[in-house]
């Protein structure tokens, strides 16, 4: 007893001037033909440890590398801005939560700040600090990445089957 869903997919003109929507009918899938996604906990931890790492072992080469390389570019963009004092778990607790779901790449980053630049003297912790909007830069750029980390890490725990990616994409093209 399948009811059917109403989906929009645009307005088309009707002869008179007036436009009207035009709807398709759709059913909702039955409990047989439901989306057999499997669940891939490994990819996500992999994801975490090395940003695309999830996805090289899910078969996703390509998409891997582009991952790999877009968060190296925010990661290490963040510290050469900002320096390692963008990422401090004391003092900026809200931005170092999303910074850590970047991976232990940013978790090493905080161990070097707290136990070697935060013990130096004021004048000798110069070299490794920001300050002002440029501290905020670093701190922004970390923080994103950590946050797209995220997304990619769902990603790779639910990943799409083939024939759904390229049915997907194959509806981008229809008007």
């Amino acid at each position: 007893m399948a009811e059917a869903i109403i989906l929009k997919q645009g307005l088309q003109d009707n002869p008179r001037g007036f436009q009207r929507l035009r709807t398709t009918r759709m059913t909702p899938p039955s409990a047989d033909q439901s989306p057999n996604r499997s669940l891939q906990p490994l990819a996500g931890i992999l994801a975490w440890v090395v940003p695309g790492l999830g996805h090289f072992m899910l078969g996703q080469r390509i998409r891997s590398f582009r991952i790999f390389a877009g968060m190296g570019v925010l990661i290490l963009g963040g510290l050469l801005i900002g320096g390692v004092d963008v990422v401090d778990s004391k003092n900026d607790r809200l931005w170092f939560i999303a910074q850590a779901c970047a991976g232990p790449i940013v978790l090493g980053v905080d161990v070097i700040n707290q136990q070697y630049v935060q013990n130096l003297q004021a004048d000798e912790q110069i070299p490794w600090r920001s300050l002002g909007h440029v501290n905020s830069v670093g701190t922004l750029y970390i923080g994103l990445a950590g946050l797209l980390n995220v997304v990619l890490i769902l990603d790779a725990v639910y990943p799409a089957r083939r024939d759904e990616r390229h049915a997907r994409r194959a509806g981008d093209q229809s008007p």
